[in-house]
Order: C-alpha cells, then sequence, then structure tokens
C-alpha cells in the first residue's frame, strides 16, 4: 500500500529523514522554506532530493512520527545568527549551519510511526521505501537496495566535494556506511528538555 502520491518523488530519490525539533521549526518550514543542521553535527550528504521530517515528543500528540515532507531546492553554509536574527546572543549564534532550502511541505496520507524507536540517527532512504512506509523501521533500505542507495550518496558525495579520496565500492557494512557517512545517533530518547539544547538546535 502506498502513501499517497507526493509530487516529483520517484522510487530512486534520495530522502533523508530528520529531526524537527519543536514546532516553532515546522512553521519556519512551510513559512520560510528552509531547515537547519548544524555543521558539526551533519551527515556528510546533505543533496539529497527531499527531507522527511521526524517530529519528536514536543509535537505532543502529534509527536513520535513522521507527518511531513519537502522537496530540497538547495542549501548553503551559513550562522546561526543569519539564520535566526531573533536569537543573537544564543551561544551557538556563531556556529556554522546548513541551511536547507525546501519547497512546499506535503503532508503524507498516513504519518510513519516510530513505534518502539526511542532514538534517531540521520537516516538516508529512497522514495519508494518513503511511500510503502508504516514505521521508522519499514525506512531502513536493506539488501541489494542498501548498495544502490549507497552508490547513490557516493555519486552526491563526489558531485558536491566533500570526497578527496576514491571511496570503496564493495558492500559496506552498516556500520561502516554510517561512519564514512557521518552520521550520529543522537545519545538520548528525545524529550522536550534535550531538544532545547541538543545537538538539532
Amino acid at each position: 500500500m502506498y502513501n499517497g502520491i507526493i509530487m516529483g518523488l520517484t522510487s530512486t530519490s534520495l530522502v533523508l529523514v530528520c529531526l524537527l525539533p519543536t514546532p516553532r521549526d515546522l512553521e519556519i518550514a512551510r513559512l520560510l522554506g528552509w531547515y537547519r543542521i548544524p555543521l558539526r553535527t551533519a551527515p556528510k550528504v546533505v543533496a539529497v532530493d527531499y527531507l522527511a521530517f521526524y517530529q519528536p515528543s514536543t509535537f505532543a500528540d502529534h509527536g513520535g512520527q513522521i507527518e511531513f515532507v519537502a522537496p530540497v531546492r538547495g542549501h548553503e553554509l551559513t550562522t546561526r545568527a543569519e539564520l535566526l536574527k531573533d536569537e543573537a546572543e544564543h551561544p551557538r549564534a556563531k556556529e556554522e549551519y546548513y541551511k536547507i532550502q525546501i519547497g512546499s511541505l506535503e503532508k503524507l496520507k498516513e504519518p510513519v510511526k516510530s513505534e518502539k524507536w526511542k532514538r534517531l540517527t540521520f537516516l538516508y532512504s529512497t522514495g519508494e521505501y518513503l511511500l510503502k512506509a508504516k514505521s521508522l523501521n519499514d525506512l531502513v533500505v536493506i539488501g541489494d537496495e542498501r548498495q544502490l542507495l549507497w552508490r547513490s550518496l557516493r555519486e552526491r558525495a563526489e558531485n558536491e566535494q566533500l570526497y578527496k579520496v576514491d571511496l570503496p565500492e564493495a558492500d559496506i557494512p552498516p556500520e561502516v556506511l554510517i561512519a564514512l557517512l557521518g552520521i550520529r545517533e543522537i545519545q538520548a530518547p528525545y524529550d522536550a528538555k534535550d531538544q532545547s539544547n541538543g545537538d538539532f538546535d
């Protein structure tokens, strides 16, 4: 069963599942058309086709799920102070952030639930998996398709000149793939207290 029709999304589209810390960040994405990722915690490949936004417990009854996706239009490096001018005194105001420009948010026909997931990594997936997913586990690319995903990410990385050396062509164990792509696991469950000062702030 497919999760509705998302304009422009194909089975091979690269999707990055990412944390949307607070409802305010959802409004920024909806009204201003951008999403931020701190450079120091960002995965190496941000040149994806779509973002899928995971909503934590700060969203109350709408927490613990993915409700919205958005097409990626581009990205640039800037500072937190430039992005959030009303928070110029924030401790990380001078730190570099990716500003991911996005198109209009699209609501999934059925939200993708976290189920037993208490922690989240930056999770790479594909349009095919997203359209069929009912839970976060369903977004994890497995088998031969994982190798295709790796090749796609590798090509994007090379196009962005993020890698200065050749990357292996062979099958990559998941733990090695995670390290190469710069994916970091948040070390505590997402709750309102952690999110206000967390790595995604």
